[in-house]
């Protein structure tokens, strides 16, 4: 802890000129959305902070200063929401971090997501509350919805109104349903200004796309790549399930047309172009140039369809994602394809 008070210290010089600036947290800036949004905000000309367990993984990080920290301790939080002295506080939080994956790992590891995310919210919106935090942003998911909503792959429900009854397939969902109600708790009891979004699926280059934690688009990705031309891959169940991914730079977008915004509803931000695993497997094969086989194989598939639902994001915020899955698969499939050619270099 010495140590860490220590960094902190240091980051104050570089704070000196800087509180003329807008100021941000990222928590979780080391994972794949936060470490795109950092670079988003330092294109806005804010001075930004970021912190994580790690470093951004694929590149380096564009915060201003980077703490090494573990939210789940309270006392990590209470010491980065500490800009100069007791009278500054940073103009925007941005809580992202959290204990995820896709399917493969949300399936299996209930317990471990339900206590690590639960910690990291709890400490962070109190730390935010004593800071006097002018505006915080929590990441939610549209792992929330109810399962029986999301049972014909063809006509799912998820309108934001439809949360409740709840009734979420997965430990993750329901998380991360009770930490939004935590942030909504201490906005009115405590007046702070809070926005929630629900993401759905994000994508793109410079996330994670091995070791389990990875979802659809990457891990598809990364089984065309490997495979040779004319090749066999594995996807897990029956391939019809359908979803709706949205890439990166859209979610940052939508990120921030929301937290410059006095809209405190709780949104969707997602593309609404559904899609089954099957065919995004057949996309990502026919953008790589390769034929490929699909044989569908027993495994965690989560519900049987998932849409965003873009009707209140377009009445709110006058906007919503409405780039094409196939150009953000485009710009995704190479870097991945580059990574594999990578790994096995290394081999």
């Amino acid at each position: 802890m010495k140590q860490f008070k220590f960094l902190l210290l240091i980051s104050v010089l570089f704070l000196q000129n800087a509180l003329a600036e807008k100021t941000a947290l990222i928590c979780g800036a080391g994972g794949f959305i936060g470490s795109h949004l950092a670079k988003r905000l330092k294109q806005e000309g804010y001075w930004v902070r970021g912190v994580d367990l790690k470093y951004p993984e694929f590149c380096a990080t564009a915060c201003d200063d980077f703490v090494i920290g573990d939210l789940r301790d309270p006392q990590v939080c209470e010491q980065v929401v500490q800009l100069v002295d007791a009278n500054n506080s940073f103009d925007e939080v941005y809580q992202l971090a959290a204990d995820m994956g896709g399917m493969g790992y949300i399936s299996c590891h209930d317990a471990e997501i339900m206590h690590n995310s639960a910690l990291i919210n709890i400490n962070m919106v109190e730390a935010c509350r004593i800071a006097k935090v002018k505006k915080v942003f929590y990441s939610s998911s549209a792992c929330i919805y109810p399962e029986y909503n999301q049972l014909d792959p063809q006509n799912p429900q998820c309108t934001e109104s439809s949360a409740y009854p709840a009734a979420p397939d997965t430990e993750y969902g329901w998380e991360k349903l009770f930490s939004e109600r935590l942030y909504r708790a201490y906005a009115n009891d405590y007046g702070m200004d809070i926005r929630i979004a629900r993401f759905h699926n994000v994508f793109g280059p410079e996330g994670t796309w091995t070791g389990g934690r990875e979802k659809a688009p990457a891990a598809l990705c990364r089984k065309v790549a490997e495979a040779p031309d004319g090749g066999v891959i594995m996807v897990w169940g029956k391939g019809d399930q359908t979803r709706s991914f949205l890439y990166i730079d859209e979610c940052i977008e939508g990120v921030r047309r929301l937290m410059d915004s006095s809209i405190e509803d709780v949104l969707n931000i997602g593309s609404d172009e559904m899609i089954s695993i099957n065919d995004l497997t057949h996309l990502i094969a026919r953008i790589s140039g390769k034929n490929i086989t699909i044989e569908n194989v027993r495994g965690p598939e989560g519900v049987r369809g998932r849409n965003s639902d873009n009707r209140l994001i377009k009445e709110l915020l006058g906007w919503a994602p409405s780039a094409m899955l196939e150009k953000g698969l485009r710009k995704t499939y190479p870097w991945i394809e580059e990574q594999v050619k990578n790994a096995k270099k290394i081999e």
